[in-house]
């Protein structure tokens, strides 16, 4: 072979490698095109931001694009999660859920039940703050307690919707402080943004939800925690926990994703590799830390078992507390 020849051939396969590794190098392009998410609530609350935060991160990440999230209020989720399961689909598709959704079907009797999805990902938890209005009478625990004791008709417990999490804690209380759970005064509303109206405008004793959820109230002096369901105080926080004042309780409120149980292999396989590398990623680490959400990650299959022992446990409890008979 000519020196000239082998020089061109030598010359070839150094450009051909060259663009091998400059094609590696090359970030992937969106792997999942046209992808729905359904925030079974109204704009503000957990689901809503969970939802707005994976679409943030899956695209920042480019996992997928052209993503939605679309709020499908009402009953606890179990509105949204029925038109999640009976949609014919035509895009890919995810449904934020969580600890209240379980609740939620049992009290309102839902035809459709977390058997007809397929769990995804248990994302994160979050703890519950109890809160009043800036102006309130009501300046701690003890206070609530005490009003509650002596009448416990006269103080309204907003939280979300019937026999969710917020209710079951609000229960737990009751039974703690030696109060019927039945007598518990307790107002649903249908998402953050209906709670924290109803919250600021006095239209209830006090309010219930993820303690971050109320952070912007708090900053601008409209609202005020009087504890806070953790084992001990949040960093950056100087509200008390509820067995700090005598209340012997740690409460935990967990939020997760599904996906359609009619999904291909393939498609089922996409979507839970493109949820595990968002949440790995820094930009969900970071939400997650502003938001004060606790890290619960758990990939499918043990999601799935959690959400079987939950289950039965969260219906035992509903029971116990006289929510369902």
């Amino acid at each position: 072979m000519s020196t000239r020849v082998s020089a061109f051939f030598t010359h070839a396969a150094s450009a051909a490698v060259l663009a091998a590794v400059t094609l590696t190098a090359v970030p992937s392009l969106a792997e999942i095109k046209g992808l729905e998410i359904i925030a079974p609530a109204s704009p503000g609350g957990g689901w809503d931001q969970h939802a707005r935060a994976l679409q943030q991160v899956l695209q920042s990440q480019n996992l997928a694009s052209g993503i939605q999230v679309a709020n499908i209020p009402g009953a606890g989720g179990t509105v949204g999660l029925a038109q999640f399961v009976t949609a014919r689909k035509r895009q890919p598709a995810l449904l934020v859920g969580g600890q209240i959704m379980l609740g939620s079907i049992v009290t309102n009797k839902s035809v459709v039940t977390l058997d007809q999805v397929a769990p995804l990902a248990r994302l994160t938890g979050e703890y519950t703050a109890l809160v009043v209005p800036s102006d309130s009478p009501i300046k701690t625990l003890a206070d609530l307690i005490a009003k509650f004791k002596a009448d416990p008709g006269s103080v309204s417990w907003g939280g979300g919707s019937a026999g969710g999490s917020d209710q079951i804690l609000a229960g737990l209380i009751a039974k703690a402080v030696g109060v019927p759970p039945t007598k518990v005064n307790y107002v649903a509303t249908a998402g953050g943004g209906e709670l924290l109206a109803s919250a600021l405008g006095g239209h209830i004793t006090l309010g219930m939800g993820g303690y971050n959820e109320f952070a912007p109230q708090f900053q601008a002096g409209k609202l005020r925690a009087i504890a806070v369901s953790a084992p001990q105080r949040l960093q950056g926080s100087d509200t008390p926990t509820l067995k700090e004042q005598g209340v012997d309780l740690e409460f935990v409120n967990w939020r997760g994703v599904f996906m359609q149980a009619n999904a291909k292999p393939a498609e089922k396989k996409e979507l839970e590799e493109a949820v595990a590398k968002a949440v790995a990623s820094d930009d969900w680490k970071q939400l997650a830390r502003q938001r004060g959400w606790i890290d619960l990650y758990l990939p499918p299959v043990e999601f799935a078992a959690f959400l079987k022992q939950e289950r039965a446990q969260i219906e035992g409890t509903l029971k116990d507390l006289g929510l369902v008979k």
